[in-house]
């Protein structure tokens, strides 16, 4: 085992070679450095502003709902990498991808009963779109190659998934003219309980209609839009989408990476709408923050379409797909996510950052303060100071990390009443001062 570098030559190092998301080469900002994670907990290797020891208010981008060091998932990925780390996919197979695969035919919703392990919540959603447009040409429609979503979404950073991220405030802007075009729906009308605006309505179904015999599949995020701007829209739009859809010979494909498992307070935020999607996209809570892992999920039709084709397989075949150390983990971080009363744990943090986050809506410069479910987010009327916020957010213990306009929270479901409190108090914090 190499030996131990001292703080400040790991620093260093990582100032020199490491690229961080969003950020320049060399880094600007010194990243705080994390020597071991337990709980809810993570703790530092040096004191920031005066803690050593941090409450995670990010699930670490919204994928560790179990927190960290959890001794039932532990046990799964020691228990595996005893037996194998790693075999090929292609032709073999193993028991951890069968299980897992299994499991989210059983808990998705019924018509989806074919799995595509992929490596990243991404990567999912280019299968996704892959499916989508090899459907359409194996069946005798090669002009039906576009997609539709709405404004305000975000899909990832690789090709396909960046050209439906929004076109203007989005993070993907830079790209505009030489990703593929695709058609954008105005942002949906705010308000989870809100009732369906049928003006908007309309629009969906004009714009689907107008588009049909060259669109592929609307791809949207079901009922909440993450890092786009977390914002939360009625599922009465899903519904909308199904049956336009249906109605025009277009599949719907539902990005649940963010909302999967649990954290808008159903296990998938399709079942708020009481609708299944043709192609479904799950990744990030999916190992429970251990290992990278997504998966796109589609119907028998679709599947018997590709299969029909001048091509008759899926053309996609990562390297390390279906890992079989990062199925384990999945596979025993889904059932232990069902063995308990998740639902009533992502009510009591709803109650919970609803109260701890009302104060910020007395606030100057804040714009609106909204929860659901295992979501909390502070929005400003203006561009967040992300030092000064941060700053006082770790004054307060906690770790978040704010963009654009937006303070959020996305704690791990394990999170106790009072670090739900204290991350509240840290969410207000950093709207006081950013």
């Amino acid at each position: 085992m190499p030996e131990p570098l001292a703080l400040r030559d790991l620093l260093a190092l990582d100032r020199q070679h490491v690229w961080h998301p969003y950020g320049p080469m060399p880094g600007t900002a010194t990243p705080l450095l994390v020597e071991s994670a337990s709980g809810v907990r993570l703790r530092l290797a040096e004191p920031a502003e005066g803690q050593d020891e941090l409450v995670d208010g990010m699930s670490s981008w919204w994928s560790a709902v179990h927190g960290y060091n959890h001794p039932v998932l532990n046990d799964a990925a020691r228990g595996q990498l005893e037996r194998m780390s790693h075999v090929m996919f292609g032709g073999l197979t193993h028991e951890p991808g069968v299980r897992l695969a299994k499991r989210l035919v059983d808990i998705t919703p019924e018509p989806l009963q074919h799995v595509f392990l992929a490596d990243s919540g991404s990567v999912s959603v280019e299968v996704a779109v892959k499916m989508c447009l090899q459907y359409w040409r194996s069946v005798g429609k090669p002009a039906k190659q576009r997609l539709l979503t709405w404004r305000g979404g975000y899909h990832g950073d690789t090709w396909q998934p960046m050209s439906v991220c929004d076109p203007e405030g989005g993070m993907h802007e830079l790209w505009q003219g030489v990703l593929p075009r695709q058609i954008f729906a105005d942002t949906p009308p705010a308000g989870f309980d809100a009732p369906p605006d049928e003006a908007y309505a309309a629009h969906l179904r004009e714009l689907i209609g107008r588009h049909a015999d060259e669109l592929a599949a609307v791809i949207v995020e079901p009922v909440v839009q993450g890092a786009g701007g977390m914002s939360f829209h009625s599922p009465g739009y899903l519904r909308v989408l199904r049956e336009a859809c249906d109605a025009h010979g277009v599949l719907l494909v539902l990005d649940e990476i963010a909302t999967g498992f649990g954290r808008t307070g159903a296990l998938f935020a399709a079942e708020h709408a009481g609708i299944a999607p043709d192609v479904m996209c799950v990744g990030k809570a999916l190992t429970g923050g251990y290992l990278t892992l997504a998966a796109t999920l589609c119907t028998t039709a679709v599947a018997e379409g590709i299969s029909r084709g001048e091509l008759p397989v899926l053309a996609h075949g990562p390297t390390f797909m279906g890992n079989p150390l990062a199925a384990a983990v999945a596979d025993a971080s889904i059932g232990l996510l069902l063995s308990q009363d998740w639902a009533r744990e992502v009510r009591r943090i709803e109650s919970g950052l609803t109260e701890a986050l009302a104060p910020a809506g007395e606030l100057p410069g804040v714009r609106d303060v909204r929860v659901l479910g295992a979501i909390g987010v502070v929005q400003l009327d203006h561009p967040v100071d992300l030092a000064a916020a941060t700053r006082a957010a770790l004054r307060e213990g906690v770790w978040v990390r704010p963009f654009r306009d937006l303070i959020y929270t996305m704690p791990p479901y394990i999170t106790g009443d009072d670090d739900v409190a204290r991350i509240g108090a840290a969410v207000c914090a950093a709207a006081r001062e950013g």
